[in-house]
């Protein structure tokens, strides 16, 4: 599989560009997946839910299935989280894997960046970031997207991956 990331800081836009770059590849007709890292503890599930009081009995895997998709749940149980190339390891092969955030991982990337957030650019110190998509013209040595080209950084992505 193809991966390829987008980083940056809380409010740079990294979640809209992944939305419109998986609506942009997939018309193209490619497939997509995508993995979004999380700072913080989330649940997918809700209380009182058979699954939900699955997971709280102690189960280590729940799996969810119903006629339209289905889900796998892993508690950790204060296991530390697992590396990046272990959680691609669960996907189903597709053309590209877009991942959300993994900012230290060392795959290529393209920064997200609103001069609105004021955040430096992760881009100056981070050569595995191949490209930064911005609201603001910048002075890199690398490509400068605008950050609403959807259409110039979906090429940029699938010549880099060879797609």
């Amino acid at each position: 599989m193809k991966l390829y990331g987008i980083v940056g800081y809380k409010n740079a836009g990294k979640t809209g560009l992944m939305e419109r770059l998986v609506t942009e590849i997939t018309g193209r007709g490619f497939t997509v997946s995508t993995l979004k890292h999380a700072h913080h503890s989330f649940d997918i599930d809700q209380p009182g839910k058979d699954s939900y009081r699955h997971r709280h009995a102690g189960a280590h895997q729940t799996l969810l299935a119903s006629s339209t998709r289905w889900a796998l749940m892993t508690e950790l149980r204060n296991e530390p989280e697992p590396p990046l190339a272990d959680l691609l390891a669960q996907l189903s092969p597709v053309d590209l894997v877009l991942i959300e955030g993994y900012k230290r991982d060392r795959h290529p990337k393209i920064e997200a960046h609103r001069t609105a957030a004021a955040n430096p650019l992760i881009a100056t110190d981070d050569p595995t970031i191949k490209a930064v998509a911005s609201d603001t013209a910048l002075e890199i040595d690398r490509p400068v997207f605008d950050l609403d080209d959807t259409t110039a950084i979906a090429d940029f992505i699938l010549a880099q991956v060879e797609l």
